[in-house]
C-alpha cells in the first residue's frame, strides 16, 4: 500500500453525462490520485464513456456483474484500492482543486481518520444554487447522531478504516451508516468549512426524494440499536436540522 496515494472511489450508474466531470476533477488535485470507476452495471456500460482517460495509468475501471447498489459498488471500490487513503466521490459531483491536500494536511495535523468539507449546491446542469452546506470543525458521534453533517462525496479517510467499517444496509443511508459507526469508535472526525465539494441536487437521488430519504434515516437510528421511541426522538432533531440546512 503506497502510504502517499489517494484512492479515489467513484461507484457509477447511468451517469454517462457527468461522470467525465467528476473524474477530471479528482485527476486534477495536487495529490498523488488513483480513481477508481465502479461501473454498477449501468445499461449503458461506462468504459467508452471514459474513453478520454483510457491512456492515464491512474484510471482503473471495474464493471459489477450485475446492479448490486452503491454499497457494495464502494466495498468493491475500497478492496481494489491501492493507497493509504480513501476519498469517496459521486459521479454526479466534482471538486475544487487543493481539497484532497487541505484534507490530508487536516487530518495529520490533528490525529484523526477521517475529515469532510462543506458543500456547494448544484443544479442538475451544474449551475450553482448560491448555496453552502457548512459543516463544524469538530465532529463527535452526538453531533452527528442530531444530523448527518458528512457528505460522502466529501470524505477523506484511512483506508483501513474504510475497510474496517464497510458501508452496508442499502435500505437506509449506507453512508451514514458508517460514519455513525466510525464515530462510536474513534470518537471525533474533522471537517473543513469550505466548499470544495460541488454537489449536484438530483431529484430521484436518496437525498433528493425528501420522503425517501425521511424513511431512511429512521431506518439508520433502528439499524444503529435505537428504540422506536428514541429513534423518533433522534430524527426530529434530524428533521429540525434538515429543514434549517436547507431553508
Amino acid at each position: 500500500m503506497d502510504q502517499y496515494l489517494i484512492s479515489v472511489v467513484i461507484p457509477g450508474y447511468k451517469c454517462e453525462n457527468t461522470i467525465v466531470q467528476a473524474v477530471r476533477s479528482a485527476l486534477e488535485q495536487n495529490e498523488p490520485v488513483e480513481v477508481i470507476v465502479v461501473d454498477d452495471h449501468s445499461p449503458m456500460p461506462l468504459e467508452p464513456i471514459l474513453e478520454p482517460f483510457r491512456e492515464d495509468g491512474r484510471v482503473r475501471y471495474f464493471r459489477n456483474k450485475e446492479n448490486m447498489g452503491v454499497a457494495v459498488s464502494r466495498n468493491r471500490g475500497v478492496q481494489e484500492a491501492r493507497g493509504n487513503y480513501i476519498a469517496f466521490l459521486d459521479a454526479d459531483d466534482w471538486w475544487e482543486p487543493g481539497k484532497l491536500s487541505a484534507q490530508r494536511l487536516l487530518m495529520e495535523k490533528e490525529g484523526v481518520v477521517l475529515s469532510c468539507t462543506a458543500r456547494e449546491l448544484m443544479n442538475h446542469d451544474g449551475q450553482s444554487r448560491n448555496k453552502v452546506i457548512p459543516v463544524p470543525e469538530i465532529i463527535t458521534y452526538r453531533t452527528l447522531l442530531s444530523h448527518n453533517c458528512i457528505n460522502c462525496s466529501s470524505v477523506l479517510m484511512k483506508t483501513e478504516v474504510a475497510r474496517e467499517f464497510p458501508m452496508e444496509y442499502d435500505e437506509a443511508h449506507e453512508d451514514y451508516i458508517m460514519w455513525l459507526r466510525i464515530l462510536k469508535k474513534y470518537g471525533k472526525v474533522a471537517g473543513i468549512n469550505h466548499p470544495y465539494l460541488k454537489y449536484r441536487m438530483a431529484a430521484g437521488s436518496k437525498s433528493g426524494n425528501k420522503w425517501k430519504s425521511a424513511v431512511m434515516t429512521y431506518r439508520v437510528y433502528r439499524y444503529m440499536g435505537y428504540s422506536h421511541l428514541k429513534s423518533m426522538v433522534l430524527f426530529f432533531s434530524y428533521a429540525v436540522h434538515g429543514i434549517i440546512k436547507y431553508w
